[in-house]
């Protein structure tokens, strides 16, 4: 077992909010899997409010296609009953929009994955520019190894992308993980017998639930970070194990945390 401990930090919604580019590159791969020509009066270019509004919802970067088409289908529940009341119903939801277009979300992962290469391709610069660190998160990772602790980063991005856009963001963690690696929860069951896991700063409050229930994890603490995409509801009645952690408690030493 490795000597400092370690902190693992997803990276969407908790590193960088790049809500510009998750809806640039659905877009694009919807049209590419339709066969549409990219047509702003089908969809707009500008991030439409309802994709932010359903933003939360989302685990995996597929989902963010499907709802990209769901947008475009007349008779979609997103269309015909807007972003509440799909996302009440979330996973139904996804699952009959899949069932209509006859679509396993490995086609639409790899559709959005190949997007993403052909836009570093063709400029990786605007690429890049699309995401934005969440203000002082940067700088509070480089501090981190001053206090003695080592990070990485685990999402389910792909890990090519997402080391694409740590280095951007002069960003160095010992390990990267993306959705290739598989669950979350096996990641972190895997470090556990490796490392000494220090805690887990997430947006996603259901990820987080999955892991407190999880026995041999009993010893990691879990953090909800305040800043990311979450739900209205998510900061309420927070189980004891899952700390909510706002920026300015995140910018002071480990030791101050709960």
């Amino acid at each position: 077992m490795t000597s400092r401990p370690l902190l693992i930090f997803d990276f969407d919604g908790v590193i960088a909010d790049g809500i510009a580019e998750y809806w640039w590159s659905s877009r694009r791969a919807c049209f590419e899997l339709l066969d549409y020509k990219s047509d702003s009066t089908t969809l707009p270019e500008d991030v439409p409010q309802i994709f932010r509004q359903i933003r939360p919802w989302v685990h995996q970067g597929w989902e963010m296609v499907l709802l990209a088409s769901e947008l475009i289908r007349p008779e979609s529940a997103l269309v015909l009953s807007g972003a509440k009341a799909f996302a009440n119903n979330y996973q139904l939801n996804c699952k009959e929009a899949l069932n209509a277009r006859n679509w396993e979300p490995g086609v639409l992962q790899n559709a959005l994955e190949s997007v993403r290469r052909q836009a570093i391709k063709s400029n990786r610069t605007q690429w890049l520019g699309s995401y934005k660190a969440f203000p002082g998160v940067v700088q509070r990772l480089h501090q981190l190894n001053t206090e003695g602790y080592e990070f990485a980063v685990l999402t389910t991005k792909g890990s090519e992308f997402t080391a694409e856009l740590l280095d951007h963001f002069h960003i160095t963690p010992s390990l990267i993980y993306g959705h290739e690696s598989g669950s979350k929860q096996d990641v972190l069951l895997q470090l556990a017998k490796t490392h000494c896991l220090k805690g887990f700063i997430e947006d996603r409050r259901k990820t987080l639930e999955t892991m407190i229930n999880t026995p041999e994890l009993n010893s990691l603490t879990f953090y909800l970070a305040s800043w990311g995409y979450l739900k209205d509801e998510d900061t309420k009645d927070l189980p004891h194990n899952i700390h909510l952690l706002d920026k300015q408690t995140f910018m002071t030493p480990l030791a101050s945390w709960p």
